[in-house]
């Protein structure tokens, strides 16, 4: 359950850096406000998922989740770069993703 706990807190993550640049800086209220509740669940659960799993594999785990995630809307709806080096490097955090839950005792 910590796990899905950890997927959920890793898939909020994404949705709150989403909202901080649909915000404006903070200067458009709906985003904000998005931001802040998706932050709250994103904590909580990864909080919630330390009781149970590794420090430095749970916190791996969520900002790779968080940055790969923010990495693919950046692309999908804000119109970033797409490059073969930006590939390899999301391909390499999702391996790393990977390794460390492989090499996790819980």
């Amino acid at each position: 359950m910590a796990w899905i706990a950890l997927l959920f807190a890793g898939l909020f993550e994404i949705v709150w850096a989403t909202a901080m640049k649909q915000s404006d800086g903070f200067t458009r209220p709906l985003p904000t406000i998005l931001m802040v509740v998706a932050m709250l669940f994103s904590f909580g659960l990864l909080a919630w998922s330390l009781k149970v799993l590794p420090l430095g594999t749970a916190y791996t785990i969520w900002t790779g989740i968080g940055a790969v995630g923010a990495f693919i809307i950046g692309i999908a709806w804000f119109g970033e770069a797409l490059s073969l080096m930006r590939v390899t490097a999301a391909v390499l955090i999702v391996c790393g993703l990977v390794m460390m839950k492989l090499s996790s005792p819980a």
